[in-house]
């Protein structure tokens, strides 16, 4: 395996594990803001909910796939699809954690998905081109 590509992999799974975990603790926010304002409407809120997660969970590929093409990387499928996915799982796991207020995913999640996209990249260094 290329340590280079690792290392690039690694940096760019974290910035958009960042980028992704953000935009679910603000969107969260937004949506207990909705609820708040409404207490007597019926899904008060999940509008909201529902747009961000969706949001994260389409971002997140797209952010490992630009990230990897920035840095000059390709074979980039690899780590699109399966981070793609690994967000979708520990996101989706993890989501109680992020909506209460002041929640996070737990540290050790995060670092443990960095590291699935680190070995994700390192691993599609063969697959090819995009």
């Amino acid at each position: 395996m290329n340590s280079a590509r690792l290392v690039k992999g690694a940096l760019v799974t974290a910035a958009a594990t960042a980028v992704c975990h953000s935009l679910m603790y603000a969107g969260y926010g937004w949506a207990r803001d909705a609820r708040a304002d409404s207490p007597n409407t019926i899904l008060a809120g999940g509008f909201e909910f529902a747009l961000v997660t969706a949001a994260s969970w389409i971002l997140m590929p797209l952010l490992l796939w630009a990230g990897l093409r920035l840095t000059r990387e390709k074979g980039a499928a690899l780590l699109v699809l399966g981070g793609g996915f690994g967000w979708l799982l520990i996101s989706g796991y993890f989501i109680d954690d992020i909506d209460r207020a002041g929640g996070h995913m737990p540290i050790p999640a995060l670092l443990a998905y960095v590291l699935l996209g680190t070995a994700l990249a390192g691993a599609g260094a063969g697959a090819g081109r995009d």
